[in-house]
C-alpha cells in the first residue's frame, strides 16, 4: 500500500479520536458551564456531536476499506476490525436513530422546551442512552489509537 494511504490512515483515527474526546469531554462540558441558556448550549451541542457523527462514519468507512485492502479476507479474523464495526455501528446507532428521535421530541415541544414539557423523562432516558453509546465510542477509540502501528504492519 502507498504511504499516503497509510498517513491518511493515522490522520484519520487521530481526527476520529480526538474529535470524540474533545467535543465530549471538553467542548460540550464547557458550553454547558458558560451558557446560561441551557437548550442554546445543548442546540449547539447537538450540532457538534452530529458532526463528530459524520467524522466518525467516514473514517470508519476509511478504516475498514484500509483493513480490508491491507489483510484481504484475514480483516475479518481481527479484533480492531470488530472494534472499528462496533464503533461504526454505535455511530450510526446514535446519528441515525437516537439524534433525530431527540430532534423529533424538541419540535413536538416547541415553543416549549422539551424539559419543560411531559416529554422530559423520555428525552432524558434517549439522552441517557445516547451518553453510554459515545462513551462506548469514545472507550474504544483508545485501544484503536494505541493499535495504528498493527495496523500499518510495524
Amino acid at each position: 500500500m502507498s504511504r499516503l494511504s497509510e498517513h491518511l490512515l493515522v490522520v484519520l483515527i487521530t481526527l476520529w479520536a480526538g474529535a470524540l474526546w474533545s467535543i465530549g469531554y471538553i467542548v460540550a462540558p464547557t458550553l454547558f458551564g458558560m451558557l446560561s441558556d441551557r437548550a442554546l448550549a445543548g442546540n449547539i451541542a447537538g450540532r457538534l456531536f452530529a458532526l463528530v457523527g459524520w467524522i466518525g462514519v467516514g473514517c470508519a468507512v476509511y478504516v475498514l476499506g484500509f483493513m480490508l485492502a491491507r489483510w484481504r479476507w484475514r480483516a475479518f479474523r481481527s479484533g480492531l476490525f470488530w472494534l472499528v464495526v462496533a464503533m461504526l455501528l454505535a455511530t450510526l446507532a446514535s446519528r441515525f436513530g437516537i439524534q433525530p428521535l431527540m430532534a423529533q421530541m424538541k419540535a413536538d415541544a416547541w415553543p416549549r422546551e422539551v424539559m419543560d414539557t411531559v416529554m422530559r423523562d423520555r428525552f432524558a432516558t434517549w439522552h441517557g442512552v445516547s451518553s453510554v453509546l459515545y462513551l462506548i465510542q469514545s472507550v474504544l477509540a483508545l485501544p484503536l489509537v494505541l493499535s495504528v502501528r498493527k495496523l500499518l504492519g510495524r
